[in-house]
C-alpha cells in the first residue's frame, strides 16, 4: 500500500518503504521543519544512528528508502530537518542574564517611549496634591491652619511631603527619571536620524506593480533627459524656503539605456518628533534651573517712602536652593505718587500707575512708572504692581498724654469701593497701663445710613472716615509667636464697652482727635496717603520656558502633519511593438495614509515628460483620473494607476506626441470592450 508508505510536504522530500517501516517510522517521526530554516541544533553525543546520516544526506526533494528497521530509522529525519534524539530535538540551555544583563534590560525599559509616557503621566498626577493642599513655599500660614484643623491627617501629610510637593523626594525622583528617560530615548534616535538624513534615498525597485500609486507613459525623448528633468523638478526648493530642496534625490544609470531617479522626503517628520522631545527636555531643565536660582519678595510701600533691595527688607521672601543673598543688586526704590481712575457709573477700575524713583549702585536717581501688566525692569528682576490701598496716618497717646504710637497703618481693601480693614497695635504704653488695640475699617467716601450705620460709596477718598473698636489687654507681641500684622489677637484682651454694656465704636475723620474710653488716651487721624504692594521676581527660566514651549508645539505640528513619502521614476526602451520609444514608469510609497500620493506621482510624470510641444499637436499633458485612486497622463499611451484600479492601461488614439486616456468609474477597458 504505497499511499500509506509515502509522505510528501514542503521540505520533507518523498520517503517510501513497506507498511511495517512506515508504521515504525511514525513513532519516532521528527517535528516538521520548514524549508530554509537554518537554526542549529545539538546532536546528543554517541548518536550516530541512521537519523544523523539521514539528516546530512537529506534535503529538499531528497528520497530516502529502507525496509523494516531501516525504514524506521530513515524516517527519523527528512527534508533537511534538525537532528533529533529519540526523545526529540535537543534544545540549547537557557543563559542567565547576570547583573550586566539585568542592568542593560532595565536601561532599555527606562529609555523606551512607553516608560517615558508613563512617567510623564505620573508626573502630572504627582503634581495634583500641590494644587489641592496648601504649600509652605506659597502660604505657610494656611499650612499651619490646616495642621491645626486636621490634627490626625495633617502630620502624616506633612511627613509625606504633601505641603512641599514640588521639592519632595518622590516628586524629584519622578522628575529626574523622566528627564533621564527622555535623554536616553532621544540620543540614539538622533544618531539614527542624522545617519538617515545624510544617507542616499533607497534604490529604485525593479518592479512597481506592488506600490499603491504608480503610473506609466511613453515618449520619444531620450531616457536620460526624461530622468534628469524629473530629478530637477524633485530638487526644487519650497516656495517659502527656496534654498531647501523638497526631496533628497539620487539618479542611477541602470545600463542598457535605462535610467532611474529615486527621491525621498519626510525626514522632517522625525525631525519634528525629535524637536518635540528635545523641547520637553529643555522645559524640564529650564524649570529645574528656575527653581534653583529664582527669588521673589513682596513689599508694601507707603507713598513718600521706599525700601532697599535686601532680603531682610521684604515682608515675605522666597528663594531657590542655589540662590545666594550676596547676588542681589542693592538698588533703592521710593514711591513718589500713586494715581488711580475708576468708571463714574460702575466704579470699575480703569488704570493704576505708581510713580517711583529708582537708584541703582553708581547711578543717578531715575523716575519710572509701574503699571498693571507693565512691570519695572531693574537689576535683572521685574517689579510688578500687585495691589494698592490706603494707609491712614494715626497717632495714639496714652493716658499720660505721651505719644505711644505714630505712623501710617495700611488698611487692606475688601471690596470694589475700597472698604478697607486694618489694625492699630499700641504696645508701648506707659507703666501700669494695658496695651491698646484698635480694630476697624476705613471708608474712603462715607455715607451715613442712620445712627451707627455707615458705608463707603466711592473708592476715591472724597470723605474718608475711620470706624474703630477698642480693645485693651495683652497684645501677645512679647510671647515670641509670629503674628499677622493685619489681624488682632483678642485672646487675652477685653473690648471696651459703654455704661450700657454696648461695644464702644470710634468715628474719626481726617484732622479729628477723639478720646479713648475709660480715659486711656486719644486717637488722631492725620493724612491719608496711598500705598502699593510691589512684587519683585527673578526667574531665569521664564524666557527658556517660552522658547521651549513654542518649539514643542512646532515640533508636534511638524511630526503630525509632515508626510513621509518616497517617489521613483524609471525611463528606458519601450516594448518591442514600439521600437525607438521610451517607456516611463513612476511609483510612490507613503508611510501611513497620504491622500496626495497619487497626485504626486502624476505630477512627477508631468514634470518628467516636460511641457507639450508647440503648435496644436494635441491637448496639454495633464493628469486625467482613471479609476479609483488612479491618474492618467496626457502623453501618448500614458496612464497612472493607483490602488483600486484593476483594469489594464488604455491607449487612446491620437498623434505621435499626444493622446488622452479615457476612464470609467472604477476600472479601464480596451477599445475592444474587454477588461
Amino acid at each position: 500500500m504505497a499511499g500509506r508508505g509515502t509522505r510528501t510536504g514542503p521540505g520533507a522530500g518523498v520517503r517510501t518503504g513497506s507498511s511495517t517501516g512506515s508504521s515504525a517510522g511514525s513513532s519516532t517521526r521528527a517535528p516538521y521543519r520548514p524549508e530554509g530554516l537554518d537554526d542549529a541544533f545539538v546532536v546528543p553525543a554517541g548518536d550516530d544512528g541512521p537519523a544523523a546520516g539521514a539528516t546530512s544526506a537529506a534535503g529538499p526533494g531528497a528520497t530516502g528508502a529502507g525496509d523494516g528497521a531501516g525504514g524506521s530509522a530513515g524516517s527519523g529525519s527528512s527534508g533537511g530537518g534538525p537532528a533529533a534524539s529519540p526523545d526529540g530535538p535537543a534544545r540549547p540551555a537557557p543563559v542567565a542574564l547576570g547583573v550586566r544583563g539585568w542592568l542593560r534590560w532595565g536601561w532599555r525599559q527606562l529609555t523606551s517611549m512607553r516608560v517615558a509616557l508613563l512617567l510623564l503621566m505620573l508626573l502630572a498626577v504627582a503634581a495634583v496634591p500641590g494644587t489641592v493642599f496648601p504649600q509652605n513655599a506659597q502660604d505657610p500660614d494656611r499650612v499651619a491652619t490646616y495642621l491645626t484643623d486636621h490634627p490626625t491627617a495633617g502630620p502624616w501629610l506633612d511627613r509625606l511631603g504633601f505641603f512641599d510637593v514640588y521639592s519632595s523626594v518622590w516628586f524629584s525622583a519622578i522628575y529626574l527619571l523622566l528627564m533621564v528617560s527622555l535623554v536616553g530615548c532621544i540620543l540614539p534616535r538622533t544618531a539614527v536620524h542624522l545617519r538617515g538624513v545624510r544617507g542616499r534615498p533607497p534604490r529604485t525597485p525593479r518592479r512597481f506593480e506592488r506600490f499603491p500609486a504608480r503610473g506609466r507613459a511613453r515618449t520619444d525623448e531620450d531616457a536620460r533627459a526624461v530622468v534628469e528633468r524629473a530629478a530637477a523638478d524633485l530638487r526644487r526648493g519650497w516656495a517659502w524656503l527656496p534654498p531647501v530642496p523638497r526631496h533628497r534625490v539620487d539618479v542611477h544609470d541602470e545600463g542598457a539605456g535605462t535610467w532611474s531617479v529615486s527621491a525621498e522626503r519626510g525626514y522632517l517628520r522625525e525631525t519634528g518628533n525629535l524637536l518635540f522631545h528635545l523641547a520637553l527636555v529643555g522645559l524640564l531643565v529650564s524649570v529645574a534651573t528656575g527653581q534653583l536660582l529664582h527669588y521673589r519678595g513682596q513689599e508694601l510701600v507707603v507713598q513718600g517712602r521706599g525700601f532697599a533691595n535686601a532680603v531682610t527688607n521684604y515682608d515675605t521672601w522666597q528663594q531657590g536652593a542655589a540662590f545666594r543673598a550676596e547676588s542681589l543688586v542693592p538698588f533703592t526704590l521710593r514711591l513718589d505718587d500713586f494715581r488711580s481712575s475708576f468708571d463714574a457709573d460702575t466704579l470699575q477700575s480703569r488704570s493704576f500707575a505708581a510713580d517711583v524713583t529708582v537708584t541703582e549702585p553708581g547711578g543717578e536717581p531715575t523716575e519710572r512708572t509701574i503699571r498693571v501688566n507693565h512691570p519695572l525692569d531693574v537689576a535683572g528682576a521685574k517689579v510688578y504692581l500687585q495691589g494698592n490701598g490706603y494707609a491712614p496716618e494715626v497717632t495714639v497717646r496714652d493716658a499720660t498724654g505721651r505719644v505711644a504710637f505714630s505712623g501710617t497703618v495700611p488698611f487692606l481693601p475688601q471690596d470694589e469701593v475700597y472698604t478697607s480693614r486694618g489694625v492699630v497695635k499700641v504696645p508701648d504704653v506707659g507703666p501700669g497701663q494695658e496695651q491698646i488695640g484698635l480694630n476697624g475699617f476705613l471708608l474712603p467716601t462715607v455715607e451715613r445710613l442712620g445712627e451707627g450705620l455707615v458705608r463707603s460709596v466711592d473708592p476715591q477718598p472724597r470723605d474718608p472716615m475711620l470706624v474703630l473698636s477698642v480693645w485693651t489687654g495683652d497684645l501677645g507681641l512679647d510671647d515670641g509667636v509670629p503674628q499677622n500684622v493685619y489681624e488682632l489677637d483678642t485672646t487675652a484682651m477685653t473690648q471696651a464697652v459703654d455704661a450700657e454694656g454696648r461695644p464702644v465704636t470710634l468715628y474719626v475723620q481726617p484732622g479729628q482727635t477723639v478720646d479713648l474710653p475709660d480715659g486711656r488716651g486719644t486717637v488722631t487721624f492725620g493724612a491719608l496717603p496711598r500705598f502699593v504692594a510691589l512684587d519683585l521676581r527673578y526667574d531665569p527660566a521664564l524666557a527658556p520656558v517660552l522658547v521651549f514651549s513654542l518649539l514643542a508645539f512646532a515640533g508636534l505640528a511638524v511630526s503630525l502633519f509632515a508626510p513621509r513619502r518616497r517617489l521613483w521614476l524609471r525611463a528606458g526602451p519601450a516594448d518591442d511593438d514600439e521600437p525607438g520609444r521610451t517607456l516611463v514608469l513612476a511609483a510612490g510609497l507613503a508611510r501611513g495614509d497620504d491622500t496626495a500620493l497619487v497626485g504626486q506621482v502624476g505630477a512627477l510624470l508631468r514634470a518628467a515628460l516636460g511641457p507639450p510641444p508647440g503648435g496644436d499637436a494635441g491637448p496639454p499633458r495633464s493628469p486625467t483620473p482613471v479609476g479609483a485612486g488612479t491618474v492618467g497622463a496626457g502623453a501618448t499611451g500614458a496612464g497612472t494607476t493607483g490602488a483600486g484600479a484593476t483594469g489594464p492601461e488604455e491607449t487612446g488614439a491620437g498623434s505621435a506626441t499626444s493622446s488622452s486616456a479615457t476612464s470609467s468609474s472604477t476600472s479601464t477597458r480596451t477599445p475592444g470592450g474587454q477588461p
